[in-house]
């Protein structure tokens, strides 16, 4: 059984690595993408006190549309969440962007630059809301064509936001820093 796990898994390898690997122009392609990776968010303020955040695991996918060869509208959601010294919170960023798309020499390597809008909607545990707030972004990242449909990608992205209030029944209890910096693996796959 094993012999043959193996067996299979080099024949999907090969299969997938003897096509054309090589990025064509984005103009008019259609993609989905999922990822994975670690955020480091901002530290907060409870009351007089500091709250000293954690690296929290972040996770979505999205869509991506080439408007030419080298612009793409692309829109994503992510979901993080993260301890802290007082408590688990957590972001829901829908992410509204355009990326930058270079041609290089490497056919198989596409890097680019992105930049957006962020809706972000945060939430807190032990009864607490914390306010949603909008934010822009900037990203730099590089997708690696495997066939022309299959890009593994990889992405750095900085979120930055205004401050967000902390509440629960007694009122305000401190202010929420939705800044982050992220760095994401995953996987794109066009459909045309």
């Amino acid at each position: 059984m094993k012999k043959l796990l193996i067996l299979a898994c080099a024949t999907t390898v090969l299969t997938l690595t003897t096509g054309l690997a090589m990025a064509d122009s984005i103009k008019g392609k259609v993609g989905v993408t999922g990822k994975i990776g670690f955020l480091i968010p901002a530290d907060n303020d409870i009351g007089p006190f500091k709250n000293n955040t954690d690296v929290g695991f972040i996770g979505g996918g999205g869509v991506i549309y080439g408007i030419d060869d080298h612009f793409a509208a692309e829109i994503d959601i992510t979901r993080t969440s993260f301890e802290s010294d007082f408590g688990k919170f957590g972001t829901t960023n829908l992410s509204l962007g355009g990326q930058y798309r270079f041609a290089i020499s490497q056919p198989q390597i596409v890097p680019y630059l992105g930049a957006g809008l962020d809706i972000l909607m945060n939430d807190a545990d032990q009864g607490r809301d914390v306010d949603s707030t909008v934010g822009a972004h900037g990203a730099a990242g590089v997708d690696y064509f495997i066939t022309k449909r299959l890009a593994l990608t990889t992405e750095l992205k900085i979120v930055v936001a205004a401050d967000s209030d902390i509440t629960s029944a007694g009122g305000k209890v401190g202010n929420f820093n939705p800044n982050s910096f992220s760095t994401t693996f995953g996987a794109r796959y066009f459909f045309n």
